[in-house]
């Protein structure tokens, strides 16, 4: 096993997952990992059929608030991300993207650093013409919501919002990644227990 695939093996482990979904999510990436199948995505948008991606939530902790994008192609609110490319470590993902979609560098929360937080696998939907899996390692970035530097790539977004967990938890499911809602309960439990949330 490469230590590139060894890397991303141990940042998957880590994790600890929030319910038996993720915990069965998880398991089945190590073994996909495991198994030596080609992890990035070589010809967009579905070759090979499963590959990874890496999330970015903007949190404002100081409000308890997440920033989410219109995403063009699925037509729903959805994190910033993207595929990772060959040869990339899940967090150079976040480094390289966030600054191609929001115009400002990663920065990381102090009580979770550059790993992520949550992990997914998800069949794409929206109007992706030709569906493939996604398995999606979900990091978390300090935004703050009065931040003006945040500048939108026109090509990807059609706009964005800040939503409190209440806010997020209240709408539809089916506006949102259909695991946002669980990621949002995952990400509040643990800033209660760092009392980052009053």
């Amino acid at each position: 096993m490469s230590k590139d695939r060894q890397k991303i093996a141990r940042v998957v482990a880590a994790i600890d997952p929030a319910d038996a979904l993720e915990a069965e999510h998880q398991g089945a990436v190590l073994d996909w990992i495991n198994s030596g199948a080609d992890l990035y995505r070589l010809v967009a948008p579905d070759q090979p059929p499963m590959h990874l991606v890496s999330y970015f939530v903007p949190f404002d902790a100081t409000t308890g608030s997440m920033l989410l994008t219109a995403h063009r192609k699925s037509g729903l609110a959805l994190p910033p991300g993207g595929h990772c490319e060959a040869g990339e470590l899940p967090w150079q993902t976040v480094q390289r993207e966030c600054v191609e979609e929001l115009g400002i560098p990663a920065a990381e929360l102090t009580w979770l650093g550059t790993e992520p937080l949550f992990v997914t696998v998800t069949e794409t939907q929206g109007t992706v013409v030709r569906q493939h899996t996604d398995v999606s390692l979900w990091h978390v970035i300090d935004v703050a919501c009065t931040d003006q530097r945040v500048r939108l790539d026109p090509g990807e977004f059609d706009g964005d919002r800040w939503l409190s967990f209440d806010e997020l938890l209240a709408e539809p499911v089916d506006c949102f990644d259909p695991h946002m809602q669980r990621f949002a309960r995952k990400l509040r439990s643990r800033c209660g227990s760092t009392h980052l949330l009053g």
